[in-house]
């Protein structure tokens, strides 16, 4: 029996009924007068998961990412990012659009960075050069193959950044699956970053929103930018809820997904037809193929699965909540027959 598997990102899941009924039940108010309590609770109760002053709710991770470098940066500054950096590629160039802002694009390892990587490239006072004031992450890290930044990774980065007197944002867009993965303590978090963007709409399935996490001044400022912006919502409590549901229900079961592509990853590892498979940490299965990998794909959407390209030779799968063991199964068998 054919099966339909949606394996392109873990942004396309449905909302589960447990979810449904919170967002159906939520006390709503005019957020943008700050009297929706149920955005209000997430605010805090993710504040406080990551050991930040404050939050603001975003429609995207991409705004809260916007959000953070405007409020981190002046025109004719520069941050620093790794040349994979979702906030660099995949973001419309809004760093350049909306901050006025240079970006210095450095090559890290699967795009995870080290202190001996950055420091070199951050600008003396020069009237020539940028001025450097921004260093962004990315956990998990996209292009990387769902690759992770552990705390010990961090720890140095955040000490370089202190000791050059810039500011660090954290592009959290899969964050909780670092966290499953390496087990580190998200309230630890708050120690190292300026600004955490925290998306929920990713391996959490929420169907919409990011928070983005700072000191109650920096989220202050962030509130006219979300305003300017056009990210003032109203009664988007509904929307909250299913943020605070997730937060609640979703968490521990990323390590269902994490198990899901460590299977798929395995098995294309031992095909004729795959290159090249990249190591399977997380949720984000990155594999290279003989053939174009257009041709591959429609091989695939013939037999019900969904999966996009991410280079001519190279395809992404991702594992999510909606993607169930005998999907995974079936996959695998068509995997096989290819």
């Amino acid at each position: 029996m054919q099966l339909t598997v949606d394996l392109r990102s873990d942004t396309v899941t449905k909302p589960t009924p447990g979810m449904l009924e919170a967002m159906w039940s939520a006390k709503v108010g005019d957020d943008v007068f700050g009297e929706d309590e149920t955005i209000n609770a997430l605010e805090a109760k993710a504040a406080a998961m990551f050991g930040m002053e404050a939050g603001i709710f975003c429609p995207s991770g991409t705004m809260t990412n916007q959000i953070a470098i405007k409020c981190f940066t002046q025109p004719l500054d520069e941050l620093i990012s790794d040349q994979t950096a979702h906030v660099y590629r995949y973001e419309g160039g809004g760093i350049a659009f909306n901050s006025a802002v240079s970006t210095r694009l450095l090559n890290g390892y699967r795009g995870i960075l080290t202190p001996e990587l950055i420091e070199p490239e951050i600008n003396a006072e020069n009237i020539h050069y940028p001025h450097t004031s921004l260093v962004v992450l990315e956990n998990t890290v996209n292009k990387g193959g769902g690759s992770c930044y552990t705390l010990d990774h961090i720890k140095p980065i955040a000490g370089l950044c202190q000791e050059k007197g810039l500011k660090l944002h954290l592009d959290g867009a899969r964050i909780f699956n670092a966290l499953a993965h390496t087990g580190d303590a998200a309230v630890n978090y708050g120690k190292y970053f300026n600004g955490i963007s925290v998306c929920l709409s990713k391996g959490l399935g929420a169907p919409v929103g990011s928070v983005l996490l700072a000191d109650k001044e920096t989220i202050k400022y962030a509130r006219r930018i979300r305003k300017v912006l056009g990210g003032g919502m109203r009664q988007a409590g509904f929307l909250a809820a299913a943020g605070i549901y997730a937060l609640d229900h979703h968490i521990e079961r990323l390590a269902i997904d994490h198990a899901h592509a460590r299977i798929l990853g395995e098995e294309l590892g031992s095909l004729s037809w795959v290159g090249n498979v990249i190591p399977v940490e997380t949720n984000i299965v990155l594999f290279d193929t003989v053939e174009p990998a257009s041709a591959i794909l429609a091989k695939l959407a013939e037999k019900g699965i969904k999966a996009s390209d991410t280079g001519k030779n190279r395809i992404r799968f991702v594992t999510h909540l909606d993607v169930h063991a005998e999907q995974i199964e079936y996959t695998v068998g068509v995997l096989k027959g290819l």
